[in-house]
């Protein structure tokens, strides 16, 4: 329970938005729990910057109900705003402002007292490594920078839920871990996140439960060992032999099987394990030596593809 007895940060029913003849949002039911990090995944136009754009009151919805930290948000969109932070994907920062007095700014605009302001914009500027450019005019920043400045000084201001659309959009490797591991621990002190990305990856590293969307629909939620339980039954397996072009032995293999070079056996099968010993003993009857075999389990990513598609399919 949080602090107002509430079990859930998140909780939407029947949730709609339409643009003229365009369904952006369909009839949406979601949940999230209280210090989680909720992945909210989708292709392009499948609805995930609406959806978010409505759950921070931005936009009123055309049919549904949002209740946002046990607050009605369509009738109190203000009482909501006044508990979360948004980062969303378009670019936001103050060109003439250096990157502390920027975050100095936003610790103001949220009514931060003078000696808590210092003491979080010292800590975000170690936090997300801005103590180099910290003098540095926010125009004079590259993409990059700026994304990290824009993120961090939504931590200048408490809050119970936090939305970030897209937040490591810019942001070299080392950058993107250092950021996902703060919000982690961010987490772990009872803050709640509200999670969209491309980076798959990303999502599998960071989210405890993951929604996917296509076409403003919620095709798929589940947490990611879940999803990879029900979805993820294909494996690829990949075998390395010593002779060239076997793959006329392996004709009657009834699954997908690519050559590369002809040593290398790339089999793609829900039936992995029978598939494995029906190719292990054809290989080995034919006196064929295996130099190297590895079973890869599919990736959320191949996952999340093939679900979109699935959903394409049956909606054509």
């Amino acid at each position: 329970m949080n602090r107002s007895g509430i079990l859930h940060i998140i909780q939407v029913t029947s949730l709609s938005k339409s643009y003229g003849d365009f369904i952006a949002v369909d009839n949406i039911d979601l949940n999230v729990e209280k210090g989680k990090i909720f992945g909210f995944l989708g292709p392009n136009g499948a609805g995930k910057t609406t959806t978010i754009k409505l759950l921070t009151t931005l936009i009123p919805p055309n049919n549904g109900k949002i209740n946002i930290l046990g607050i009605d948000a369509v009738k109190n969109p203000l009482d909501v705003r006044k508990r979360i932070g948004v980062v969303l994907q378009q670019p936001s920062y103050e060109p003439t402002l250096s990157v502390e007095k920027s975050l100095e700014k936003y610790g103001m605009m949220w009514n931060v007292d003078k000696k808590t302001r210092k003491q979080r914009v010292e800590e975000l500027l170690v936090a997300f490594d801005l103590l180099d450019i910290r003098k540095k005019k926010n125009d004079d920043l590259s993409i990059g920078q700026r994304r990290r400045v824009q993120v961090a000084r939504e931590f200048m201001h408490d809050m119970d839920l936090l939305f970030l659309d897209e937040p490591t959009v810019g942001l070299d490797p080392s950058a993107r871990r250092s950021l996902l591991d703060y919000i982690k621990g961010k987490v772990k002190s009872g803050l709640t996140i509200f999670f969209t990305t491309h980076i798959l990856e990303e999502a599998e590293y960071l989210c405890d439960e993951i929604a996917i969307i296509n076409k403003g629909r919620i095709i798929a939620i589940d947490t990611p060992d879940q999803l990879k339980t029900k979805f993820g039954r294909e494996k690829t397996i990949k075998i390395h032999v010593q002779e060239q072009n076997v793959s006329s032995l392996l004709s009657d293999i009834d699954c997908k099987i690519e050559y590369n070079s002809g040593v290398t056996i790339t089999v793609h099968s829900d039936k992995s394990e029978d598939v494995l010993q029906k190719i292990l003993h054809i290989l080995a009857s034919n006196g064929i030596t295996v130099e190297d075999l590895s079973v890869v389990p599919t990736s959320l990513e191949e996952i999340f593809l093939s679900v979109v598609k699935n959903s394409n399919e049956s909606s054509n």
